[in-house]
């Protein structure tokens, strides 16, 4: 597919370790003149749905600055660009529950919200899980909450779980639970 926007120019306007905000001036789809904001992320998102053998998850509970709201969600974090998505997923899942798993499936390549940001983002299945010590970051209050999925769905279902990854993630793991 060809792209039907023209970049006139680029300009940064904000810098910090996690994003880069950029300013396009652009000649849109319609031929006129316009203006774009991009949000760049530095990292990739990484989110993983641990399941037990009983089929429990793990939910982590937090308060969200940006929403100024609490957040169930499934564990997730962000990964360096360069390391391997997999790798980066077994350290959140470490750092945020404890838990270990041996076996990883990729379920899902996501873009978080496309029309304003380059994020892009993995999602896996952890199973035959054990569990060790959390080691949270410096700016995580977290809660870890162990649940049948069943229920971790029906929250999404029912609005209390509203962050995206974690909505696609649960309900692509609820769809491959079915057909397996």
């Amino acid at each position: 597919m060809i792209n039907p926007w023209t970049k006139i120019t680029e300009k940064k306007v904000y810098d910090n370790p996690w994003i880069r905000v950029e300013e396009h001036q652009v000649i849109t789809p319609g031929q006129k003149s316009g203006i774009y904001g991009k949000v760049c992320f530095k990292n990739m998102a990484l989110g993983i749905v641990p399941l037990d053998k009983d089929l429990h998850t793990w939910l982590v509970g937090q308060y969200r600055y940006t929403l100024d709201e609490y957040s169930w969600e499934i564990p997730m974090g962000g990964g360096p660009m360069e390391v391997d998505a997999l790798l980066s997923a077994k350290r959140e899942l470490k750092e945020e529950t404890g838990l270990i798993a041996d076996k990883w499936t990729e379920i899902m390549k996501i873009h978080t919200s496309n029309s304003v940001t380059d994020e892009v983002g993995f999602v896996f299945i952890a199973e035959e899980l054990q569990q060790g010590e959390t080691e949270f970051d410096d700016t995580e209050d977290l809660k870890i909450w162990r649940l049948p999925f069943s229920e971790a769905l029906d929250m999404v279902m029912n609005g209390q779980i509203t962050d995206g990854i974690s909505i696609a993630a649960i309900l692509k793991t609820a769809i491959i639970l079915k057909q397996g």
